[in-house]
């Protein structure tokens, strides 16, 4: 499988598998879901994208209990996730209307949040996964800053972005943004 480097910590395969009904599976068993990766791993698919909101907050966890019960998993995967979605459910649940919240705060509860429900150590690559039109771009940037420098994420950046919006965010940070999920 053709990989695609994004800059010099991360490179991903070609192709991704996409986590977002994960959690909806009428099986998700730490075997079942093991399954799953080592079918991506056999046909050369090492990169696993994920997202703090799929299946209602659950799909990480999910994702986690396969890792924790098949650790040898983890040196053989990439990990991306992405965060600032809230909805009511989860974690959540009490959240009345959806919003992004690109808040610092908010951006590192989360990285605490998929490290732990994940059972991993570090994030490949984390993305802020909708344009928050309330972002204070240096907040942000700052937060992503510090995650990088912290160890907990290899490398970050955003999903669906227009081109200003990226350019923004990016003004206010010290580490390169190494894609816009499209």
């Amino acid at each position: 499988m053709e990989r695609i480097s994004l800059n010099e910590t991360v490179a991903l395969s070609r192709l991704i598998y996409g986590m977002w009904r994960l959690a909806d599976d009428a099986d998700t068993s730490p075997r079942h879901v093991q399954a799953k990766i080592e079918s991506c791993l056999a046909q050369g698919i090492t990169t696993m994208d994920q997202a703090d909101i799929y299946g209602g907050y659950a799909a990480e966890e999910v994702f986690g209990n396969a890792l924790r019960a098949a650790p040898h998993l983890r040196n053989q995967i990439e990990i991306v996730t992405k965060c600032d979605i809230l909805v009511g459910a989860g974690r959540y649940a009490n959240t009345r209307v959806k919003h992004y919240d690109t808040s610092a705060a908010h951006i590192a509860a989360s990285i605490d949040h998929s490290l732990r429900l994940m059972g991993t150590d570090k994030i490949d690559l984390l993305l802020v996964h909708r344009p928050d039109p309330l972002m204070d771009h240096h907040a942000t940037g700052a937060a992503l800053d510090a995650a990088v420098s912290s160890g907990k994420v290899a490398s970050v950046g955003v999903s669906n972005f227009k081109r200003h919006d990226w350019t923004l965010l990016q003004s206010a940070m010290k580490t390169p943004l190494a894609t816009n999920q499209i």
